[in-house]
């Protein structure tokens, strides 16, 4: 029988949250950073979108939980193509492919995802925002 004497120093029972305001909504966090996943909330205010953006170390996967929205993202062929996310399915972006998430009405979508690593490089942003660096994420939650 396998060692089942686990370090229960680690174990705890208290819930977690944490918002991030984003010019276009904001996020949940439902899983604390040091886990080996991120899950999140995204609540995207109608009419707004996230930038168009690419991961160099994160995959993502969403699912639309109320409200309407729509993901622009690249196919095999390197076109950027919409698609209106709908209710009841997963939708997955992988390590390198360009894409964005909009509201098309408020609404809110589940996000899992590798850890929040790497660099987003944002293509375009309505916000004029930086690429998100390590750094530059800890900037613009508030952490430094």
């Amino acid at each position: 029988m396998a060692d089942l004497n686990f370090d229960k120093s680690k174990f705890t029972n208290q819930p977690y949250v944490k918002k991030i305001d984003k010019p276009w909504g904001y996020e949940l966090h439902w899983s604390p950073e040091n886990k080996p996943y991120m899950g999140k909330v995204l609540h995207i205010d109608a009419g707004k979108r996230l930038s168009l953006q690419i991961h160099d170390q994160k995959e993502e996967t969403w699912f639309l939980m109320n409200g309407k929205a729509k993901v622009i993202w690249e196919n095999t062929n390197g076109e950027l193509v919409e698609t209106e996310l709908e209710p009841g399915k997963g939708y997955s972006c992988n390590i390198g492919q360009k894409h964005r998430l909009a509201g098309i009405t408020d609404c809110d979508i589940i996000e899992v995802s590798t850890p929040e690593i790497g660099t987003t490089v944002r293509l375009e942003d309505d916000y004029k925002r930086l690429d998100e660096t390590p750094e530059q994420r800890k900037i613009e939650r508030g952490e430094i």
